[in-house]
This record gives structure tokens, C-alpha cells and sequence, in this order.
């Protein structure tokens, strides 16, 4: 009887055991098979980027005429900057500081063609996030064009004619993405070196011109990349010169708005340089209002034909459904004077160079600013981003996030700073027979640095290193016609901004000495 009772007694326990163990065996199932709380997807980055396109080229700034349907579209579902500023008006530079958010006189991209230092480090690899699919399509313009650099995954080129500048271990026989599109085509490379001159594609049927294959190129990689968070650059080359296109004829120069300081064409107070920049743009494009209409009505062609290719990526995104968790920039490298004094292309301290259209779409940031006239710089770029994106703003980088400001919190009115630094080669624009000048002054202005501010209340000071210096009132003189440096009265304005441009060369560690 003990016995019995004794295996009784040993079979309760050892069933409570294995129920007790049976119990909690499946409350560890329960919690391991129960779903996790989903966690939150990483915004996208989508950054499309034109070259040369001044502001005033679709509705959101004053134009409205101009056919930008899809851009006017981005600009009510956003963010619009009605006064943002490049660092320095030409390619190459101004490309270092929207990529880096470090000044051109920083980075060391101070003129065109210098490459981008592989130490500096470009966004992707500032967000240091590798669960990110990254890519760059389009003009590049920061070295070896062709091939992948600088963090991004997938490369798709555009440009053939920057293989002189390819450094010493790059084949510079190698084609573009673009190149190789067009063979498959059946086309017959037209230019030296066997490869597409620019003005043999702007030729092109429009389905086959640059916007339209980095369209397709863009649409297919949102396809492939629709599950991954992606970061993805599109850059198109238009509306940058040969300022023709297979849209040449969609605007009539009887209906484009010529630029109302077309016939101011500059004196003795303006600097030397952009007066010889005058005479090689007017002998170059032309000198009457009619030869300027022409232009313009060709420029704006342009810009409608790279609106088109960006509907359709916009489209894209929103059919995939990745549009409610996508940033989407839009801004230019620099603007263009089309026509201002009478000036055509960039390269100068005018508003019409240094002033660019600047789109931004948060869609998932609520109670934000509409439009935006404080002036800001893309300076401040790459900080944005980074704060939009979860990333560390590193101490090193020179500008600040607008996220502040476009939530419309009171933030400080920070100054505009844009400087020059010559091309090395310093008759770049200027006529080779011109009686202007004595050459020993070309080669003075050519190779003249300059830095500006623009304060938030409109004053303007551009001082030159070896020409004349400018001063404008922009409230008073928007088209800036007036150069006020050589007035007395103005004398005091002309110190207290001087400056504040010499707060920030020592602030940024710029060495130009001004005079």
C-alpha cells in the first residue's frame, strides 16, 4: 500500500511538472509566434536636380505662363523656398556644396572641373545607414563622371565629355550609361573620341533626349527598389546650354517675358569682368531684344521638356504607392542671367545666377510653412536631410537644418554668403579680340575672387579681390540696376557688411584677403 501510494503521489507531481513545464513552454511559443509592433519604415530620399535653371521658370515664382504642370503640382503638395541661394554660381562648386554642405572654398571644389576629394564625404555616407539602396542618375560634374563613387550603390552616367578629367587609374575610354543606350538604338556616335556631342542629343526625337532616358532609367529603379529604402539622386543636364531642344517651338518670343533690366547694360561702377562677360554673351547670343526673345522661348522649351520627365518619376512614386514616404527635393545648380543686362549663362554675383527655384515635399511632417521668403541657402541642404532622415548633423558641416523653420518655429535670420573663385582659365567669356580692356586688366579681373551677403532686410554687398565692388538695395532695386559701393552716404552699410563678410571667412576659414 505505501508503494502505491508512493507512485501515486510521484505521478501528481511529475504530471503538475510537465503541465507547469507544458504551460510555460507555451507561453514562450505565444510570445515568440505573436507579431512584433511594426516598426517604422525610413523615409525615402528622391533629389531631382536641373542645371542652370534660374526661379522664375514655373507658377510658383510668378511665372505663369511657362508649362510646368508637374512641378506646379510638387510645389502646391509642398515646401516652397521663394528666395534660395547657390554658394557660388557655376557647376562644379555650386554641385560640392549641395552634395557636402561644405562651402566650395572648404571642399576644395572652387572651380569647375576640380574633383570632389574622396575624404569629403557626400550624404549618402553622411547618413551612415546601410540599410538604404542608394543611387545617382545624371550629370555629375564632381569627377570621374561616369563611374560610381561617393556611397552610392548604382551609377547611371549622362555625360561623355569629362573623360580628359578622369583621374590616372580610370579608363578614359570608357562610355556612359547614356552612350550605350543610344548604340543600342542604333545611333552612330557623332563626336571626338567616339562619343555624343550635346548638341547631337538635344537633336534627338524627344523619347530619346537625356530627360527621357533618365526618366525611364529613375521609374525602373523605383520599381526595383519599391520594398528598400532608397536614396536616389536625378540630375538632369536641361535647361543648360546648347539651349535648344526637341521643344524649340513650344513657345513663340512673342509671348516670353524678356527681363525688365535687359537694356541696362552696365558702366564704369559695375565690375570690369561682367562688363567684358557682356560683350562675349551679346556677341555669342546675340545683341537685339529679338535674338533674346528667341533665346528664352528655347530656354523655356527646356525646362518644359525636363518637367515632363519629372511627372513622369512623380507619377511613378505615387503608382507605387512610396509617395507617403518619400522626401522629394527640386532646385537647380545655379540660375541663369537669360537675358538680365543683356547677359546670358551664369558666373556672376547677379540674382538672376545665384537664385534658384527650391521645392520641398515632407509628407510625412504636418503643420509646416507653405511658402517660405526667408532667403536661405543649399548650404543648408545636407543638414536638412540629414535631420528629415534620422541622421547626425556632423559639427563640421556649415550649414543648418530648415526643419525648424519650416515648422514654423522663430529661428535666428541668418545672412546669405556666396562667393567667387575664378576659373583657371581666366578669359573663360571673354571675346578674344575685345578692345575693352588692356590684357594685363583681363588677366587682373579674370582671375579676381569676390564673396557677397545678402542680409535677410535686402542689402546686397559683393566685394571684389582685385575689381569693383557692388552694393544693392534689393527692396528698392530688385533688378539691380544701381550699384551704390561708390556713394559716400552709403559708407556706413558698406563697413557694418563688410563685416559680417569677414565674420564668416574667419568662421568658415576662408584665407581671400579683400581689399
Amino acid at each position: 500500500m505505501k508503494t502505491i501510494f508512493i507512485m501515486k503521489n510521484l505521478a501528481f507531481h511529475l504530471n503538475r511538472f510537465i503541465f507547469l513545464a507544458l504551460l510555460v513552454l507555451g507561453l514562450l511559443t505565444m510570445k515568440c509566434n505573436s507579431p512584433e509592433p511594426p516598426k517604422k519604415k525610413k523615409p525615402n530620399l528622391l533629389f531631382i536636380w536641373t542645371d542652370e535653371q534660374r526661379a522664375n521658370t514655373m507658377s510658383a515664382y510668378g511665372n505663369n505662363i511657362i508649362k510646368t504642370p508637374n512641378l506646379n503640382k510638387l510645389a502646391e503638395e509642398g515646401i516652397v523656398f521663394k528666395n534660395a541661394y547657390v554658394t557660388q554660381p557655376v557647376c562644379t562648386p555650386s554641385r560640392s556644396s549641395v552634395m557636402t554642405g561644405l562651402y566650395p572654398h572648404t571642399n576644395g571644389c572652387v572651380a569647375n572641373n576640380i574633383p570632389l576629394n574622396k575624404s569629403i564625404q557626400t550624404f549618402p555616407l553622411l547618413l551612415q545607414d546601410s540599410d538604404y539602396q542608394t543611387a545617382y542618375m545624371g550629370k555629375w560634374h564632381l569627377g570621374n563622371e561616369i563611374f560610381a563613387q561617393q556611397g552610392f550603390n548604382q551609377w547611371i552616367s549622362i555625360e561623355d565629355e569629362y573623360s580628359n578629367y578622369y583621374s590616372a587609374d580610370r579608363d578614359k575610354n570608357s562610355k556612359s550609361s547614356y552612350y550605350h543606350w543610344l548604340i543600342e538604338k542604333g545611333y552612330l556616335a557623332d563626336g571626338k573620341n567616339n562619343s555624343f556631342s550635346r548638341s547631337f542629343a538635344v537633336s534627338l526625337p524627344i523619347e530619346n533626349c537625356k530627360p527621357a532616358f533618365l526618366s525611364e532609367q529613375a521609374c525602373n529603379y523605383l520599381e526595383e527598389n519599391r520594398g528598400n529604402p532608397f536614396i536616389l539622386y536625378v540630375n538632369f543636364l536641361e535647361p543648360h546650354m546648347p539651349f535648344n531642344g526637341p521643344l524649340d517651338s513650344l513657345y513663340s518670343p512673342g509671348e516670353v517675358t524678356i527681363p525688365p533690366n535687359l537694356q541696362d547694360l552696365l558702366d564704369h561702377n559695375d565690375p570690369l569682368r561682367y562688363r567684358l562677360k557682356r560683350e562675349y554673351c551679346m556677341q555669342k547670343y546675340g545683341d537685339t531684344e529679338a535674338e533674346m526673345r528667341q533665346l528664352i522661348a528655347r530656354y523655356w522649351g527646356l525646362v518644359s521638356q525636363v518637367d515632363l520627365s519629372v511627372g513622369k518619376i512623380l507619377n511613378k512614386l505615387k503608382e507605387l504607392g512610396l509617395d507617403e514616404n518619400t522626401i522629394v527635393v527640386f532646385t537647380s545648380d545655379h540660375g541663369d542671367m537669360m537675358g538680365a543686362h543683356f547677359m546670358v549663362e551664369k558666373q556672376v554675383m547677379f540674382e538672376d545666377a545665384v537664385k534658384v527655384p527650391f521645392l520641398l515635399k515632407i509628407p510625412f511632417l504636418k503643420d509646416v510653412q507653405k511658402q517660405i521668403s526667408q532667403r536661405i541657402s543649399q548650404i543648408d541642404l545636407v543638414p536638412t536631410l540629414l535631420d528629415l532622415m534620422g541622421g547626425k548633423v556632423p559639427e563640421n558641416l556649415q550649414g543648418k537644418s530648415l526643419v525648424p523653420l519650416i515648422s514654423g518655429k522663430e529661428v535666428k535670420e541668418d545672412c546669405i554668403f556666396i562667393e567667387w573663385n575664378p576659373d583657371r582659365n581666366y578669359r573663360n567669356g571673354i571675346n578674344d579680340d575685345t578692345k575693352m580692356a588692356s590684357e594685363e586688366d583681363i588677366q587682373r579681373v579674370g582671375t579676381s575672387s569676390s564673396r557677397a551677403v545678402i542680409t535677410q532686410d535686402g542689402w546686397k554687398l559683393c566685394l571684389s579681390e582685385k575689381d569693383k565692388s557692388q552694393l544693392y538695395n534689393l527692396n528698392n532695386d530688385p533688378y539691380e540696376t544701381t550699384n551704390l559701393f561708390p556713394d559716400p552716404q552709403f559708407s556706413v552699410i558698406i563697413k557694418e557688411l563688410s563685416l559680417k563678410i569677414r565674420e564668416w571667412q574667419i568662421k568658415t576659414d576662408d584665407k581671400l584677403e579683400l581689399k
